[in-house]
C-alpha cells in the first residue's frame, strides 16, 4: 500500500486547526503529521517531521507565515518543503510575498473541504496550485507594484504561442481551461507549460505567474 501523504498544519486559531485535522485525518490517503500555532514552531516541526505538505497560515505570532515559508522553501533552502499557504481576501497583499518566499501555491481559508483536499494532493505531487479567484484579484490590485517600469528592457525568450499560454496561466487558468481557450489538447498545453518553465529557468507554475506579473504580461 502507498504511504499516506503527511501534512503539517500551521495556524494560530485552535478552531481552524481542529477543523483541518478533522478533514484531513478522515481521508485514507492523508494523515496529519503534526500541528502548531506559530511560524517558529512550524519551521522546527517541519525540520523534525519532514511532512510531505505544510499548510501555512499567513498571520501567526512569533514568526509570520511568510518568513516561515521562506525558511522552509526559499531559494537557498537545500531541500525545500512543499508549502501551501492559506489566505483570506483581506490578506491579498501577502500572497505575492508568500509566492516569492517559495510557497508552492495558495488557497482561500474558506475554500470547501474538497478544494482543500485537492490542493494538498496537488502540491504533494510537486505541482503548483493557484487559486484562480485570488490570482485575478492579485493582478487587479497589485499589478502596478509587481510590474517593472515601462522603460525596463524586456527580453523574453518565448514564442508567441508560449507567451499566450503564459498570459493565460498567469490569469489563474488551469491547463484544461487554457486548452479550451486556445483550442488545444491538455497534453499540448502541458508541453507548452513545461517548455516555458525550462526556457525561463523557473521551478514551477507559481514562479511563472510571478514572472509574468513582473514582466507586465498580465493586463
Amino acid at each position: 500500500m502507498t504511504a499516506p501523504t503527511r501534512v503539517l498544519i500551521c495556524d494560530d486559531q485552535d478552531l481552524v486547526r481542529t477543523g483541518l485535522v478533522t478533514i484531513i485525518d478522515a481521508q485514507p490517503d492523508l494523515e496529519v503529521a503534526g500541528e502548531c500555532g506559530d511560524g517558529r514552531t512550524a519551521v522546527d516541526l517541519a525540520g523534525r517531521l519532514r511532512p510531505d505538505v505544510v499548510l501555512m497560515d499567513v498571520r501567526m505570532p512569533v514568526l509570520d507565515g511568510i518568513e516561515a515559508t521562506r525558511r522552509l522553501a526559499g531559494a537557498r533552502v537545500p531541500h525545500p518543503a512543499k508549502v501551501l499557504v492559506l489566505t483570506t481576501f483581506n490578506l491579498d497583499s501577502y500572497v505575492y510575498e508568500a509566492l516569492r518566499a517559495g510557497a508552492a501555491g495558495f488557497l482561500l481559508k474558506d475554500a470547501p473541504p474538497a478544494q482543500l483536499l485537492h490542493g494538498i494532493r496537488t502540491v504533494a505531487t510537486g505541482a503548483a496550485l493557484l487559486d484562480p479567484e485570488v490570482t485575478r484579484r492579485l493582478v487587479g490590485r497589485y499589478a502596478a507594484r509587481i510590474r517593472p517600469a515601462d522603460d525596463t528592457p524586456r527580453d523574453i525568450p518565448l514564442t508567441p504561442r508560449e507567451l499566450e499560454v503564459l498570459r493565460l496561466l498567469a490569469g489563474g487558468l488551469s491547463n484544461a481551461e487554457i486548452a479550451a481557450e486556445l483550442q488545444l489538447s491538455p497534453e499540448t498545453v502541458k508541453t507548452f507549460v513545461s517548455r516555458i518553465l525550462t526556457k525561463l529557468d523557473l521551478r514551477d507554475r507559481v514562479q511563472a505567474v510571478v514572472y509574468a506579473y513582473r514582466q507586465g504580461l498580465v493586463t
